[in-house]
């Protein structure tokens, strides 16, 4: 026994001794853990940094936006200024020698009518006292009859306690969700959770009201700084009349429904009419020597009618059309195909994309990858990125080109980083989003407050400078991308 320990003993010496000589290894040691990088010629490298460069000292796509929001203003579906808007987009980008196409798109109308609703009955209310909801249709909304109608309000914080509650003490009834925003979260840098976890019951809150009987569904607004701003979206469609809320309202409506019977009078004349012609523009700046492979670049040129879609998304198209303006001003001449959309539809249902995977599944195979921006116009920190394991090495050149700005991080996600390059995704094209400060994006979303002074143009030049460098990147580099 003796013989064991010492021989045991003098083990675990020599272990302690090698674990002591040997180099320590941290966990967090990138270059150990990192597979090789990958290398972009010295010509590219030169390229790429010409292309930051001329970005962050124009502001082409800052006149874009001016133009969209200031001299044609919102952009909903089925609207003659969203036409105007394609119009002028698809010219723009002819004058920069693309090859431009308008691929026709069937969108529902949107027409928001009046709207408008008062507190007519609550506990402790003054003689012929009311008071007035500051509120917003949802797309997918039932509209109200003429004159509105008069219900009793139900308060529910989530879908479990709506079904607690039953159809005996839900039907006739307008259900509000009252669902906060987490402005923490999305001040911690969470913003996209912070919304997911909210936009939820604005998309279903009332098909699961209807379906116990509601006449009618109201949800907080999906969004920060309450100023009594109300924010419209999209909900599924479920036959009534759906609203948003402003936080400040929906605070006050719950705390008078906790002290006994609320009624509201309620008007939301707001619909679509199915089966109106828009068109994705597409404009092609042919690769030089496989012009059939394609990068795309993106944004959505349709808003909602509130403000005039300044951040949502006015930004991401006119960062896009800049990709093009840039390797046009300095006479570039990348590999593949550099593909400028700005798509239609995104905001009430994706039928410009779903038209566009329609139209060119046969050729998703040649698509190298798809770039877009959706998130407003603040700092873009780089890029969440749908790709096989093996193809993030070969961003790592262009991450060292927007590294001078701070636009160099690649975050890799299970999904989409876009909704409308959502087909190309699910189809196995490497798919990118931009990643912008998020932190207050939330606040403007959707809102009256979605205007060109929400755009700050140094952080829009940073945007443009980071899907130029990662677009071209793309479309030049020696192979494409492995998937």
């Amino acid at each position: 026994m003796r013989t064991v320990i010492a021989v045991l003993t003098l083990l675990l010496a020599s272990i302690l001794v090698f674990a002591q000589n040997k180099p320590a290894r941290s966990s967090y040691d990138a270059e150990a853990m990192a597979p090789p990088v990958k290398t972009y010629s010295p010509e590219l490298m030169k390229t790429l940094g010409t292309l930051r460069d001329a970005a962050l000292g124009d502001d082409y796509a800052y006149r874009q936006v001016a133009y969209l929001t200031d001299n044609i203003g919102p952009r909903p579906t089925g609207w003659s200024q969203t036409d105007a808007a394609v119009h002028y987009v698809a010219e723009q980008l002819r004058m920069l020698g693309l090859e431009v196409h308008l691929e026709e798109v069937h969108v529902p109308r949107w027409i928001r009518g009046a709207e408008s609703a008062e507190l007519v009955e609550y506990p402790g209310r003054a003689e012929g006292a009311v008071q007035r909801i500051v509120l917003t249709a949802l797309g997918g909304n039932t509209p109200t009859p003429e004159g509105g109608i008069t219900a009793p309000l139900v308060v529910v914080h989530n879908f479990d306690e709506l079904k607690t509650l039953g159809r005996e003490r839900v039907e006739g009834k307008i259900v509000l969700f009252d669902v906060p925003f987490d402005e923490k979260k999305a001040m911690a840098g969470f913003w996209g959770e912070a919304y997911g976890e909210a936009v939820d019951y604005r998309g279903r809150g009332a098909k699961e009201a209807a379906a116990l009987g509601a006449i009618a569904c109201l949800v907080r607004s999906v969004g920060g700084a309450d100023h009594r701003l109300a924010h419209t979206g999209h909900n599924t469609p479920a036959g009534i009349p759906a609203g948003a809320v402003t936080g400040e309202d929906a605070a006050l409506i719950a705390r008078l429904a906790a002290q006994g019977k609320v009624r509201m009078h309620l008007v939301l004349q707001a619909h679509t009419q199915e089966d109106r012609v828009s068109f994705n523009v597409i404009g092609d700046l042919k690769g030089s020597e496989h012009p059939e492979q394609v990068v795309v670049v993106s944004g959505h040129l349709d808003s909602w009618d509130l403000g005039t879609g300044a951040i949502d998304d006015a930004a991401g198209v006119a960062v896009a059309m800049e990709t093009a303006e840039l390797v046009h001003r300095l006479g570039l001449h990348p590999r593949r195909t550099i593909r400028v959309i700005a798509w239609m539809d995104e905001e009430n249902g994706g039928h410009g994309h779903d038209t566009y995977a329609k139209d060119y599944a046969a050729e998703f195979s040649n698509h190298v990858a798809a770039i877009e921006s959706d998130l407003g116009s603040d700092h873009p920190l780089g890029f969440a990125v749908k790709a096989v394991p093996d193809a993030l090495p070969w961003l790592a050149p262009a991450q060292e080109i927007l590294r001078s700005f701070g636009a160099n991080l690649i975050k890799p996600t299970e999904h989409s980083p876009g909704a409308d390059i959502s087909p190309l995704a699910g189809a196995g094209v490497p798919a990118f989003g931009v990643i912008e400060d998020g932190r207050t994006y939330f606040n403007y979303h959707h809102t009256a407050a979605d205007t060109l002074d929400k755009v700050n143009p140094q952080s829009l030049r940073e945007n443009a400078a980071a899907m130029a460098v990662m677009g071209y990147a793309l479309a030049d580099m020696e192979q494409v991308l492995p998937r």
